[in-house]
């Protein structure tokens, strides 16, 4: 790296190439502290549900994905040999986007959003992105929405229940059953559900890298209790804490939602990587890291997102990129390595974390043992999958702390539809 931009990235605390080891302990401390009841950054989510053993064959089920701003739904059939078609695809408006609703008219909004899928299914997957505590029965109780929803009645209500009473009074037959899950236990399950002929897999994680950041992955019973048998859990990764926090990363949280708090994803997920960039290159012109004119023009960028950025990594010399056509015809090959590698160097510390993440998972599920059986962790989202090099980063990282270093063997893979699949599963389960 430009001994400057090293220098400059030092003076302010940002650690590019953060130790993975340190952090996996970390993180192993954290969710064993979580996993035994005791208070831990990660929420340890019990699931109460595990893949399925033998692949599903000759079954439909409806499948909902509700989260952000969109209510997906559609219907899974498995034909005989477990291949998933899906029909009946309609995506709208997820209820209470618009205006607020009470209790009983969100869950009228739900069942009408069904009304083409009527009779196709007697049970229900509903991947329900928000907040909530899982239930033995499959039933998620809701504790909280992001803002947008504006539905405060339907807090602490038992969705699954609430939603089967809404249809029978919609004239349906009450389902069979109704599993709740979020999108991380989907991809998991989707990498139970679909593997490639011959393959083998002895556990299974679920990384969603996009927007957010999330992992799930399947907790061994815990010895001498019986109280918490083997099963899914949900990490909220996300919330983990005990990371260095920069200059740059201290002066973004101040001006989030909730400043303190999910320090991990506003270093890993799409939603931050932007923003701290833009932070970084700011503070970078104010110290005349640049020459004059980029340095001038840097500081009128208002805004710059995760595509703006990637964009400039992809392809430094393009003006399709802001910042690429900033530079343009004025800008020294100094100012774009410079450039270059601030931006980088915040992708780089992602792709460290999300591998330590990804490699606690793995360790904490005690397999991976064999070669021809590693554990699948199944990666869904735009930035783990598009952005400049975390992919590959994220592998080449895996191998070295998990194969070489411990002698645990694992595989990426990712799956078209993978978030319906997933739900289509634990409907299913």
């Amino acid at each position: 790296m430009n001994r400057s931009v090293s220098a400059f990235l030092a003076k302010h605390g940002f650690v590019r190439h953060v130790d993975i080891n340190t952090v996996v302990d970390a993180l192993l401390s954290d969710m064993n502290t979580g996993i035994n009841g005791r208070k831990a950054d990660e929420d340890m989510i019990r699931t109460w549900c595990n893949p399925p053993e033998n692949r599903i064959t000759g079954k439909n089920v409806i499948v909902i994905d509700a989260g952000g701003t969109n209510f997906r739904s559609c219907l899974v059939s498995f034909n005989k040999q477990g291949a998933a078609e899906i029909s009946f695809l309609e995506k709208t408006a997820m209820p209470g986007i618009d205006r607020e609703l009470g209790r009983k008219e969100f869950f009228d909004r739900i069942a009408e959003n069904l009304g083409h899928l009527k009779g196709k299914a007697d049970s229900i997957g509903f991947c329900f992105s928000y907040p909530m505590t899982i239930t033995e029965e499959g039933d998620g109780i809701l504790t909280g929405f992001s803002k947008e929803i504006k539905a405060p009645e339907v807090i602490g209500s038992h969705i699954g229940k609430s939603l089967a009473d809404a249809l029978a009074a919609h004239g349906w037959v009450k389902p069979r059953r109704i599993t709740l899950l979020n999108d991380t236990v989907a991809a998991l399950l989707a990498g139970a559900a679909c593997p490639d002929p011959g393959t083998r897999y002895s556990s299974y994680i679920g990384l969603i890298l996009g927007t957010g950041l999330n992992t799930a992955y399947i907790q061994p019973a815990l010895e001498g209790r019986t109280d918490f048998p083997q099963q899914i859990v949900v990490c909220e990764a996300g919330k983990f804490g005990h990371l260095v926090r920069s200059d740059f990363d201290r002066a973004v949280d101040s001006r989030t939602v909730r400043p303190g708090e999910f320090q991990m994803e506003k270093q890993c997920s799409g939603a931050y990587l932007g923003p701290v960039s833009l932070e970084i290159l700011h503070a970078a012109a104010d110290e005349h890291l640049f020459s004059a004119d980029v340095c001038r023009k840097i500081r009128e960028i208002s805004e710059l997102t995760l595509r703006e950025m990637d964009s400039f990594l992809h392809a430094p010399y393009s003006t399709d990129s802001v910042i690429g056509s900033l530079c343009a015809g004025s800008a020294a090959p100094e100012d774009y390595d410079a450039i270059f590698q601030i931006l980088d160097a915040v992708v780089e510390r992602s792709a460290r974390y999300t591998a330590a993440l990804l490699a606690a998972g793995v360790i904490q599920s005690g397999k991976g043992l064999n070669a021809s059986q590693p554990v699948c962790i199944l990666c869904n989202g735009t930035t783990f999958h598009k952005t400049y090099r975390i992919r590959a980063r994220v592998d080449g990282y895996l191998d070295e702390v998990l194969t070489r270093e411990r002698g645990l063997f694992y595989e990426l893979i990712a799956r078209d539809n993978d978030i319906t699949l997933g739900a289509a599963i634990a409907g299913l389960i």
